[in-house]
């Protein structure tokens, strides 16, 4: 959902590069800052994977941190809960009605949900900056978040599941990013918090800062050109540092 903004200036930024002193310098000198939604500013993976969590373990199973982040980022082609608890089990499950029981449990445990640290001062820095929210999410669920955290405003557009051919680890969804804001993919920084998200931002040709969270800490963000352990360290300090 793009939105006009009349004191943004979409030029391309060719001097944009990983090799900056600083992320602040990066984040200055990108054409267009990037950013992921669930886990990023949102807490809303720990809880998600918690009701799958919750599901493996009434049918005698245990869902692990490192398997089920295979799918974070994406969706279930990546890699499937329901059909890894099938293949653990040798059933089948009605999951309209699990997935329904799931989204009330999930609808709770979202109740009073607030930004991540760091997150709606990142954006409120960039306000005037050409920006974005990146989501393989639906814009029924991103859109309704920001709106309900006075987040909207501060960002041009929110691209999102359906506005690309295909969601993260594909680069579409970045590169339609990069198309509604006018400025070159390998002009733009995207804080990303899953390697589903980093492999399309660098299958876009963009840089990636890996800001992970709870559920994303195990993963290795090497390839990343910067890393920070939270968006409130990135806010308060700006000493995020080449990827680890």
């Amino acid at each position: 959902m793009q939105k006009d903004r009349k004191d943004s200036k979409f030029k391309s930024n060719s001097n944009f590069n990983s090799n900056f002193n600083s992320i602040a310098d990066a984040i200055t000198n990108a054409a267009a800052v990037l950013i992921d939604f669930d886990g990023v500013i949102i807490d809303s993976e720990w809880p998600i994977y918690q009701t799958w969590r919750r599901v493996f373990q009434s049918q005698g199973h245990e869902l692990s941190q490192d398997i089920y982040i295979r799918c974070i980022g994406s969706d279930f082609d990546t890699w499937s809960p329901p059909a890894y608890l099938e293949e653990l089990t040798g059933e089948t499950f009605d999951w309209d009605k699990i997935n329904a029981e799931r989204q009330v449990e999930l609808t709770r445990d979202l109740e009073d949900a607030e930004p991540m640290p760091g997150a709606a001062e990142l954006l409120k820095k960039l306000e005037h900056s050409p920006s974005a929210i990146v989501s393989s999410s639906s814009h029924r669920w991103v859109d309704g978040w920001m709106n309900k955290l006075d987040l909207m405003p501060l960002v041009n557009t929110t691209v999102c599941r359906g506005d690309a051919p295909k969601i993260k680890p594909a680069p579409d969804l970045f590169l339609e990013a990069a198309r509604q804001l006018n400025v070159e993919p390998s002009d733009c920084l995207v804080i990303e918090d899953s390697h589903n998200g980093m492999h399309a931002a660098h299958a876009a040709g963009m840089e990636v800062l890996a800001v992970p969270n709870r559920l994303t800490s195990i993963l290795d963000f090497s390839q990343a050109a910067w890393f920070a352990e939270s968006l409130s360290e990135l806010i308060s300090s700006d000493t995020a540092q080449p990827g680890s």
